[in-house]
């Protein structure tokens, strides 16, 4: 069932989302060569217990932190540990909080020190595909007019867009109806509602489309070995143009801080 929320509902989804941004600006300002992505892990769950939520997704489904940490040709899922970030890595980091009855969730790719001219260009461009795909979370389209503008930006470019991992809807549980993947065909699928919170959070690669899963059960990687990006926002949808519930100012501020 698909759920449209009240704006009361979509202020308390906002808070949320607001504090995932925040609490990835904080990893922000760790990211470098040398530090291990367990320190990120530890760091992030105290801040948003500090900040009176809970990491939405430590438990969820027995997933056993607080991040998703994925390094180069690791798509989404991954596991904190402790292996050291190199320079020239890039690293998704997924985060989720709970707080007063609901969930946020962003997820944000970093580059690690100097990153190479081809590596840049996939970050770029997945986070144009998401911002395409933004534009198109208005009332009166579908989710295909959204996996649409991603997938043919992504490819316009010279990159493949993953297919098993999709966006979703976001209330009072991490994943609700409607699926929104990153591709398909336009005025194909749900029709989109005023009020619909949504996930729009493409996964994009640098070369093949095709993904496997890992021996830990969870994280998912290319099955080239080459690198993906993932960029993640929360929206509700609005007549003429979508309302960004979470956001990517705290992060880049500090980026933009170190430049």
């Amino acid at each position: 069932m698909i759920h449209i929320k009240t704006e009361e509902e979509i202020e308390l989804l906002k808070e949320s989302s607001l504090l995932v941004g925040k609490t990835l600006a904080e990893v922000a300002k760790l990211i470098r060569p040398g530090i291990e992505t367990i320190v990120l892990d530890r760091m992030a769950e105290e801040f948003i217990r500090d900040h009176g939520a809970v990491p939405g997704f430590k438990g969820y489904n027995g997933f056993p932190y607080t991040l998703c940490i994925s390094v180069n040709e690791q798509v989404v899922h991954g596991f904190p540990g402790h292996r050291p970030l190199l320079e020239g890595d890039i690293v998704s980091v997924d985060c989720g909080t709970y707080m007063d009855g609901f969930y946020g969730d962003t997820a944000y790719t970093f580059p690690v020190g100097e990153v190479s001219d081809d590596v840049m260009k996939l970050l770029k461009t997945t986070k144009e595909s998401l911002l395409k795909g933004i534009e198109n979370a208005v009332e009166g389209k579908r989710v295909g007019d959204i996996g649409n503008a991603v997938q043919m930006h992504a490819e316009d470019h010279g990159f493949s867009v993953v297919r098993e991992m999709v966006g979703h809807g976001l209330g009072r549980n991490m994943h609700e109806a409607p699926e929104v993947p990153n591709y398909g065909k336009k005025g194909r699928g749900v029709i989109l509602k005023e009020g619909l919170v949504i996930c729009i959070e493409p996964m994009i690669n640098m070369g093949s489309k095709y993904i496997k899963q890992e021996n830990d059960g969870w994280t998912i990687r290319t099955i080239d070995g080459k690198p993906s990006a993932h960029y993640e926002l929360a929206v509700v949808v609005k007549k003429g143009k979508a309302d960004v519930l979470s956001t990517f100012d705290y992060i880049e501020k500090v980026i933009n801080c170190r430049i």
